[in-house]
């Protein structure tokens, strides 16, 4: 065993906050003790650009000569906050037909954190995709990147075809199994 293997600790605690401009947050540990930086290569290891503030995680842990750090996301839950949200859009439609909807292979095309909204591609339809920064919110996501390559659940909704579920392409294949 080497040393890193020794003196890594897996943790499920909260995202404090994440900043995808700066490239890092912190996450509180549900057995206390210090901060945990989380940096966005971290994230991105996981499939992620970022991580929605009180997002339940999962993470292996290294104490550093600069404090403690995350090395490895395992899972990420949406704050409960968020999930129980719903959003008006989806209001009146079948919840059934929402939480069925096929995951797709899509690029963000841009997305406005500030604005609250962007829009996706899916790969072989012309259509573009709208995506609510509520629907991040509820996949555990803050913000997304031009060219982000995602999983999504798409309805033809109040606005069009609407994005229901956000997730990284990388963790998509293990969520509909």
């Amino acid at each position: 065993m080497s040393d890193n293997e020794k003196d890594t600790t897996r943790i499920v605690g909260q995202v404090k906050w994440f900043d995808p401009v700066k490239g890092f947050g912190f996450v509180v540990s549900e057995s206390g003790g210090p901060d945990i930086l989380l940096h966005a290569n971290v994230l991105r290891n996981f499939g992620q650009s970022s991580v929605a503030d009180s997002a339940r995680i999962e993470i292996d842990i290294q104490e550093t000569s600069r404090g403690v750090q995350a090395i490895e996301v395992h899972r990420i839950d949406a704050p409960e906050s968020a999930s129980a949200a719903v959003l008006a859009d989806f209001a009146g439609l079948d919840e059934e037909e929402i939480r069925n909807a096929p995951l797709e292979p899509a690029r963000i095309k841009w997305f406005d954190k500030g604005k609250g909204f962007g829009f996706a591609n899916i790969f072989g339809r012309d259509e573009d995709i709208f995506v609510h920064i509520e629907v991040l919110r509820r996949s555990g996501l803050s913000d997304l990147q031009p060219g982000e390559a995602l999983a999504l659940r798409v309805i033809d909704g109040k606005r069009g075809c609407m994005a229901t579920e956000v997730m990284a392409w990388e963790n998509a294949s293990t969520k509909d199994e």
